[in-house]
């Protein structure tokens, strides 16, 4: 659907600034405390880009997103050539054919998000110049993949629908603490344990993963999330997770054991989600796990989950908090 020059009435969230060609007075009024993000989908004109790049220099914490381009406007991102001071960006048009434009972004970039493009053999060895940069999310690209290698200062990385042998161009990066590994087909994870000092992991929709056993191995480890792993048909040894506090498990058909989770020493929140074909019995082993405080239960009816809340009377949790996006 196409913007309205004034979406004023509707500006999305309190975390969300939506704004269009014309930009309006309502659009570059006061950003709510709460915005973390200021994002169009249609071609901004010139004088509107350079009076967004004006109005976000007094916010350099907020996210410029691009998103959409439905309308077939948005073919290159030639347009960040306006927005020198720029700190966060979030680029996701599927219909882009030229990402060159990125060498407009500043040195000291700290958030990238790049989404899957028509751009088949976009080369990572840009980024090398993004010294800063914080938290990087990637979907679909691999050329020169060893360049993520030389981003020291990275602490947040997200890669969806990219398939490595194994995970030995994170090696070098010594300050990763969350990495989220979603799509693709990455079966190898024996250096996970060996990545920077990982607190958060999360693995989602990977394609022939079996073997989730290194994750067990990581002890730093604070935040697990494990959806929608077909082959997966056990939990590894926790035992050695000594800061592990929340698991976070999804759409794991495969999987009925939950004892393992027992042997967390510091477990506290445990969240099953669409988890339908386990039975009340499978969950039980929980209530010896004297340190859970919460839980979340999603066994695919009330009957159910009724009768696990009856079985273990703690609080639910507020909604899975992902390290990224």
């Amino acid at each position: 659907m196409p913007l309205t020059p004034d979406p004023s009435p509707s500006l999305t969230s309190p975390g969300f600034r939506t704004v269009a060609s014309p930009l309006t007075a309502a659009m570059l009024a006061p950003l709510d405390p709460r915005c973390r993000v200021v994002q169009f989908r249609s071609a901004l004109t010139a004088p509107d880009c350079e009076r967004l790049a004006a109005f976000l220099e007094a916010s350099p914490e907020v996210e410029l997103r691009v998103y959409g381009g439905i309308d077939g406007e948005l073919r290159d991102v030639e347009f960040l050539r306006f927005f020198p001071r720029l700190r966060r960006l979030s680029v996701d048009v599927p219909g882009l054919e030229d990402l060159t434009g990125l060498r407009h972004v500043p040195d000291d970039l700290t958030t990238l998000y790049l989404g899957a493009t028509k751009v088949r053999r976009f080369s990572l060895a840009v980024l090398h110049r993004f010294a800063r940069l914080r938290v990087l999310s990637l979907e679909g690209y691999r050329t020169d993949i060893e360049a993520l290698g030389r981003l020291a200062a990275l602490e947040a990385l997200t890669l969806r629908s990219i398939t490595l042998p194994d995970l030995r161009p994170l090696l070098p990066l010594p300050r990763l603490r969350a990495l989220a590994l979603r799509l693709g087909g990455t079966t190898d994870l024996g250096l996970l344990p060996e990545l920077g000092c990982l607190r958060a992991v999360e693995l989602m929709l990977i394609r022939g993963l079996a073997d989730v056993g290194p994750v067990g191995a990581i002890p730093t480890l604070e935040r697990l999330s494990l959806q929608a792993l077909r082959r997966v048909d056990h939990l590894p040894d926790l035992r050695a997770a000594a800061a592990l506090r929340c698991v976070h498990l999804d759409t794991l058909r495969g999987l009925r054991d939950l004892t393992p989770l027992c042997a967390c020493p510091a477990l506290e929140e445990v969240h099953l989600l669409n988890m339908g074909h386990l039975e009340v019995d499978d969950v039980r082993c929980l209530q010896q796990l004297p340190t859970l405080r919460r839980l979340a239960v999603g066994l695919g009816s009330t009957r159910k989950n009724a009768a696990v809340r009856a079985l273990l009377p703690v609080p639910a949790p507020h909604p899975y908090r992902r390290e990224f996006g």
